[in-house]
């Protein structure tokens, strides 16, 4: 229970970083990590959301090297 509750704190902070000053593309993988430890649906949405950062970093260096 401490876990879920501890990883959905730190995925609600992650979420509100959307709109607040903050690093929030951080927070929420580690939010996502946490709950992830006890949730199959947040281990999938995890690799989801790491898969799409890796996308945009390498994206984002083939831009820069144009």
């Amino acid at each position: 229970m401490v876990i879920t509750t501890l990883g959905f704190t730190i995925l609600a902070v992650g979420i509100a970083l959307i709109v607040l000053p903050g690093p929030a593309f951080v927070v929420i993988p580690v939010g996502l990590a946490v709950l992830a430890t006890e949730f199959i649906w947040a281990r999938k949405l995890l690799v989801a959301v790491k898969e799409r950062i890796e996308r945009m970093r390498k994206g984002r260096g083939c831009q820069n090297n144009h």
